[in-house]
């Protein structure tokens, strides 16, 4: 059994990620249950439907440790996927306590230096401590692009190479139904030509502001913006598009579990991201044959898109580079199966091979 170790599963990437890997997991007769510090979130309906989930009651990372060991001794689950810090390093910790013998595999999703550079100095001390005192003596510690994996190998103090990258599995979606892709019409409200999308938690890490300035300079009066998400900043957003005068042209969509319908309905999709690990939407957004503008940030968008090759790619925090980039990629035709071709190198099966390889399963 692979025990998949979450803070909860709200809806995010790495929640959605890690989803799809154990639909894949199971497809490949493995049994899978998700160990989360707090069943809750978007996700956890879908996920109590499909497997087991496991409660672990601990509000603080500080309170995994002992819950965690109990769950080890008590399921005995043959592998260990833990992700994210500091829930790694809580994951060694556990597994020591609970004496039980099992793999233990810690995945970073983001690029803990972009992620974590407004903490302070204490904290990056703290954290590079942590992860150098535990990392060590996890079977495997993998990040979820090359750039992520750099960068968890400097905060741990392992070699490069002792860090793997695990690319995040990215199914292609099924076709929508004529109901969802009306429910996507509805929304977008408008005539298809000049829809943009972007998708993802509406928080600082994103740049939502960056978008929404670089959409006000657009020279395309008729376009509209949809931002499909949740977050804390979506009050903060609504406000700017106000100030901005495009509050009637961006559509604040709300959470979806599956955003397949807005790809397949969007023109273009934009990532204005000031970092990433591995952005899983760009590689979505490709699957379904939608162009894309991205943010060159760490890490994850030069390597998904090749330096440019299967989309636009800008500096980060460039409002005017960003909307000279979405103006001419509105303006030219773009071969859908050419990009249907590169997301599929991110096909599950893949990734799962990849994991069960480093898990010895």
């Amino acid at each position: 059994m692979i025990s998949i170790l979450l803070p909860d599963l709200r809806g995010g990437g790495a929640e959605r990620v890690m989803l799809d890997l154990a639909r894949e997991f199971s497809r490949l007769e493995q049994d899978v249950e998700f160990v989360l510090m707090r069943a809750e979130g978007e996700f956890l309906p879908t996920a109590q439907l499909e497997f087991t989930v496991v409660d672990l009651v601990a509000p603080r990372t500080r309170g995994v440790p002992a819950a965690l060991a109990r769950y080890l001794r008590e399921h005995k689950p043959d592998a260990v996927v833990a992700n994210m810090w500091p829930l790694t390093s809580a994951a060694v910790i556990a597994r020591a306590m609970s004496r039980h013998k099992c793999r233990l595999l810690l995945v970073e999703h983001n690029n803990l230096t972009q992620q974590y550079s407004s903490w302070g100095k204490l904290h990056a001390i703290l954290m590079a401590a942590s992860m150098a005192a535990t990392y060590r003596f996890a079977d495997v510690v993998a990040a979820v692009s090359e750039g992520a994996a750099k960068d968890t190998a400097s905060w741990a103090r392992l070699p490069n190479d002792q860090v793997k990258v695990l690319h995040n599995p990215i199914p292609q979606r099924q076709s929508p139904s004529p109901k969802e892709t009306a429910n996507a019409e509805r929304l977008w409200d408008c005539t298809p030509g000049q829809r943009i999308l972007t998708v993802g938690s509406l928080k600082e890490q994103k740049n939502h502001p960056l978008l929404l300035g670089a959409f006000a300079d657009l020279q395309y009066p008729e376009a509209r913006l949809m931002l499909l998400g949740q977050g804390a900043k979506e009050a903060t957003l609504r406000a700017m598009a106000a100030e901005l005068g495009i509050a009637d042209r961006v559509i604040f969509a709300g959470f979806h579990p599956d955003p397949t319908p807005f790809y397949k309905t969007a023109n273009l999709f934009v990532l204005s991201s000031d970092y990433e690990g591995l952005p899983t939407v760009l590689i979505e957004a490709l699957g379904c044959g939608t162009p894309v503008v991205s943010s060159d940030c760490p890490s994850g968008p030069a390597e998904i898109l090749e330096n440019g090759k299967y989309g636009r790619l800008v500096p980060v925090r460039d409002p005017q580079a960003l909307a000279d980039a979405m103006q001419a990629a509105l303006a030219k035709p773009h071969d859908p199966d050419l990009l249907k071709t590169r997301a599929a190198d991110f096909a599950p099966a893949i990734a799962a091979k990849r994991y069960l390889e480093l898990l010895c399963l």
